[in-house]
C-alpha cells in the first residue's frame, strides 16, 4: 500500500535502513538521533545505541532534545564517564557506526560545525565540535545525515570541523587513519557513497520522484554520480508509523504534555 511522505521522512528512513543489528552506533543528536531509534524499533532491535554523555545501550521512548536529557540516562543499560566513553569505548575502536549531521559539508564528507565565514569575523558562530571530531577519526565508518541545499553542499568549507576523507580526498589515508570514514551520505533527495578511487561522494541513489537535476541544483558542487545509479526503496507503512509515532511522542514530552 503507498503512502504519501515528506522527504525528511524518507531521508531518515533510508538512513536508518544502513544500520545493523550487530551495529555498535555513537550517535549524533537531532536527526541521527532519530534515524538510529527507528532502526532500534524497526529491523535492528538489538542494535547498541552509545550517545557521548556516556550512555551505553540507551533505548529512549522519546528523542532526546540533548546528549544530556535524563531519558538516555533513564533507559541506558549503564551510564560512563566521558573520560571513559572516549578513551576506552571510542579510541578503543569498539564503535562501528559514528552516526553524524553538520551545518555544512564537503565533496569528500568533510563537516562544519564551526563558523561560516572568516573564522576571526564569523557571519555565523556555530555550536563547534564537540565530540564530533573524534567521533569521525575513531569510529569504524561514518554516516552522515543533512538536508540538500547549496549553503549546506559547499564547495569549499570555511572551517573543517570533522574529517570526512580531507580537503583533497588523500588526506585520510595520508595521516595513517585506519578507518574507513564516511561511507554514506544520506539526504532528503538521495544516497552519496564515496568513490573508490577518488573518495569523492558520488549519488548511488535518488529517492522516488527525485531528478539528477534536483540534486545538482540542491549541491554547491558539481555532483557526481555513480555509473549504475538505482531508486531508494519507498518507506513502508511500518517505518512511516514508527517514526510519526515516536516523533508524536516526541513532541507531547517536550511541550509538558
Amino acid at each position: 500500500m503507498s503512502q504519501t511522505y515528506t522527504p525528511n521522512e524518507i531521508m531518515t528512513i533510508a538512513a536508518a535502513r544502513a544500520l545493523r543489528n550487530e551495529d555498535i552506533c555513537f550517535v549524533g543528536i537531532g536527526a541521527p538521533s532519530a534515524a538510529c531509534n527507528l532502526a532500534r524499533l524497526t529491523h535492528a532491535p538489538r542494535i547498541t545505541l552509545i550517545y557521548e554523555s556516556g550512555t551505553l545501550a540507551t533505548r529512549p521512548n522519546v528523542l532526546p532534545l540533548s546528549i544530556g536529557d535524563g531519558e538516555l540516562c533513564d533507559t541506558a543499560l549503564t551510564t560512563v564517564s566521558v573520560p571513559e566513553m572516549f578513551r576506552y569505548w571510542l579510541q578503543g575502536g569498539r564503535i562501528t557506526v559514528g552516526f553524524l549531521g553538520g551545518a555544512q559539508i564537503d565533496r569528500f564528507a568533510n563537516l562544519n560545525t564551526t563558523v561560516v565565514g572568516d573564522y576571526h569575523k564569523p557571519k555565523v558562530r556555530l555550536p563547534g565540535g564537540g565530540g564530533a571530531p573524534e567521533i569521525a577519526t575513531n569510529c569504524q565508518e561514518i554516516f552522515i545525515i543533512m538536508a540538500m541545499g547549496k549553503r549546506a553542499f559547499v564547495d569549499k568549507l570555511p572551517f573543517i570541523t570533522s574529517m570526512g576523507h580531507g580537503p583533497t580526498g588523500a588526506e585520510r589515508r595520508a595521516l595513517g587513519l585506519k578507518s574507513r570514514g564516511p561511507t554514506r551520505l544520506i539526504t532528503d533527495l538521495c544516497v552519496f557513497e564515496p568513490d573508490a578511487d577518488t573518495q569523492e561522494m558520488t549519488v548511488v541513489s535518488l529517492h522516488p520522484g527525485v531528478t539528477r537535476t534536483q540534486v545538482e541544483e540542491a549541491c554547491g558542487w558539481q555532483p557526481k554520480f555513480a555509473a549504475s545509479v538505482v531508486e531508494t526503496p519507498p518507506p513502508t507503512v511500518q517505518e512511516l508509523d514508527v517514526l510519526r509515532d515516536i516523533q508524536a511522542r516526541t513532541k507531547a514530552a517536550h511541550a509538558g504534555q
